[in-house]
């Protein structure tokens, strides 16, 4: 095998499609502070198995992974699942037929990678400060605190997964129509996106606390 055709298949192996549909590739991360959080590497079937639970292990799962596991808990507010809608379970192939053709609507309706409006989007809901109480001479105040880059694309991921389910939840809109229009609604930063809204109030607080 000559060095010529061995630098191809390297090539062509970098360059394959996430479920044969989309080129990661292609994808670019505009914000330089979330460029170490979103893992945007190449492979057929996204399913991670559990092999990264450990510090930091989420930065080595690719974030369209990452939404699908954030959809399969939509229903949880704070630490308790209230609400349940019956459209997510925690079946990985379920929730992720749901994430591909949320992923379809995306790319019908804006013509680009639907993979780089989720990274746009992930950009936008991503706060850069909250509040977080400090207790000082037996008083608690509020203090605002930078997020850590993790931190911001995890919160990113659990509020566009809560906003697709509360416009899905008692309505006639299945939960993909919903993510899909709630994705594309933060990444052009549109008001009625909730984790456009959510990053928002969250840096006005934070804004207050200092």
């Amino acid at each position: 095998m000559t060095e010529q055709t061995q630098e191809t298949k390297k090539s062509e192996g970098m360059n394959f499609k996430i479920f044969d549909m989309w080129d990661l590739s292609e994808v670019k991360i505009s914000d330089p502070g979330l460029v170490s959080a979103i893992n945007l590497e190449p492979k057929l079937i996204l399913k991670n198995q559990g092999t990264n639970v450990v510090k930091y292990g989420q930065a080595k799962i690719n974030v369209v992974e990452r939404l699908a596991s954030k959809i399969s808990v939509a229903g949880h507010r704070g630490k308790k699942h209230r609400i349940e809608i019956g459209h997510v379970t925690g079946k990985y192939s379920k929730n992720m037929k749901m994430v591909i053709e949320a992923f379809k609507i995306i790319e019908k309706r804006t013509g680009k990678n639907p993979v780089q409006v989720l990274v746009e989007a992930i950009e936008n809901s991503a706060p850069r400060d909250e509040v977080t109480t400090i207790e000082y001479g037996g008083a608690r105040y509020p203090q605002a605190v930078d997020v850590a880059p993790l931190r911001r694309v995890n919160l990113a991921l659990k509020h566009i997964a809560h906003g697709a389910s509360d416009k899905a939840f008692g309505k006639k809109k299945k939960l993909y129509q919903t993510l899909a229009e709630e994705i594309i609604m933060a990444s052009e930063g549109n008001g009625e996106s909730f984790a456009f809204r959510k990053k928002n109030d969250a840096e006005k607080q934070a804004d207050s606390a200092r």
